[in-house]
């Protein structure tokens, strides 16, 4: 019997992406709930193009429970992607946050709990924020995690990570599952409620329960819209309307970038391997790259005279490093990330291009109101 699949969020970024994987491929029944939030798609009234019309639409928000439990009521599968997503924004759109992300949540668990039922699997989204900085080894102590940068350091432009224990300079490592959390905006602590939520719930009812922990996605259908999209996104933007990207601190900060597609591989294993109840994983690529590389990569593709600026500003609470071990997901999963950040590239910027004079650049005014709000120095 075909598996009816319930995406919440289904109609954005990453689970449009989804959408298409478990109807073109995986032949699965797909409903979606999505509240086009105005951030992310503009002001509309009706679902992007790009959504598959083999897909089920519900406008709707997971914070609206009996909307929601009509759904889950016609599930076996649910894949839950709705979220507020933005690190600064939610430093001070505290409770809008607090309301989708774990509200939104403890009304998808309630609704598991107390109302009739087929869902068998529930797959959540989680994000690399909850770890903090990542992983390091310092020469003197071994393998350490690092507390966040203190203001004074930032103040004093010392942007790279000391050791906790012995103050020395030290060297960042691809982080593990098994790493403490630490994290340091209301989005990431969103993402470990969830997290801990999801996982309780399910071991307690016998609901099998996967976490992914994304690391920094980036590719087609990301929204051009919002201002607090991903960093690729941002930086194409700003380089095809002739602006010049505006890196933090020296541009030396790494990440670990990972394509949409190869995310959505990690989603559909998530429900196809037995493997997964139960279990967390990191979905990335384990290869570094810095905000610095991200730029000259970008602009050189789009606008080879543009050059990035580096202010020299930070936003309290970024990280500095932080790189996902996958082998868990490769080992348990068979997960392989199979697209490079060049081939990834080329597909974001094309895809861009044709949109590029209807775009409203809005980058700096995330600047200004993360400046108001004290969060930028």
């Amino acid at each position: 019997m075909t598996k009816k699949i319930l995406v919440t969020g289904g109609a954005g970024f990453i689970g449009s992406h989804l959408v298409d994987k478990l109807i073109d491929q995986k032949g699965y029944e797909v409903s979606i709930i999505d509240t086009l939030e105005e951030q992310v798609h503009g002001k509309r009234d009706h679902p992007p193009d790009y959504l598959n019309k083999s897909a089920k639409f519900h406008r709707g928000s997971v914070t609206d429970y009996k909307k929601l439990e009509d759904l889950v009521g016609e599930s076996d599968v649910v894949f839950h992607l709705a979220a507020m997503v933005g690190v600064g924004q939610s430093m001070y759109n505290i409770k809008k946050y607090v309301d989708n992300n774990i509200l939104g949540l403890a009304n998808l668990l309630d609704i598991l709990v107390n109302s009739p039922h087929n869902v068998k699997k529930v797959i959540l989204a989680s994000s690399n924020t909850v770890y903090g900085e990542g992983k390091c080894h310092c020469d003197s102590c071994g393998v350490v995690f690092p507390k966040l940068r203190s203001l004074n350091q930032l103040k004093h432009k010392e942007w790279e990570l000391s050791c906790p224990n012995c103050g020395s300079k030290v060297k960042p490592l691809l982080t593990d599952e098994d790493s403490p959390l630490n994290p340091s905006s209301i989005y990431a602590f969103s993402k470990q409620a969830q997290e801990k939520m999801g996982l309780m719930i399910g071991n307690t009812y016998g609901i099998n329960t996967t976490v992914l922990r994304f690391f920094l996605t980036y590719g087609t259908r990301q929204a051009l819209s919002n201002p607090y999209t991903g960093v690729c996104a941002i930086f194409s933007t700003r380089a095809l309307t002739g602006k010049p990207p505006i890196i933090f601190e020296d541009g030396n900060s790494s990440r670990d970038f990972i394509n949409v597609n190869d995310v959505c591989q990690a989603l559909t294993l998530a429900i196809e391997k037995n493997a997964a109840n139960g279990e967390v994983f990191n979905v990335g690529t384990s290869i570094p790259i810095t905000i610095r590389e991200v730029a000259e990569i970008i602009t050189r593709k789009i606008s080879p005279d543009l050059k990035p600026i580096f202010n020299q500003q930070y936003r309290i609470g970024d990280i500095r490093h932080c790189i996902a071990d996958i082998s868990k997901i490769k080992n348990k999963l068979g997960y392989r990330p199979l697209i490079t950040f060049k081939k990834g590239i080329d597909d974001l910027i094309e895809w861009i291009k044709p949109q590029a004079k209807y775009i409203k650049e809005t980058s700096e005014i995330v600047l200004d109101k993360l400046k108001e709000k004290g969060l930028l120095k």
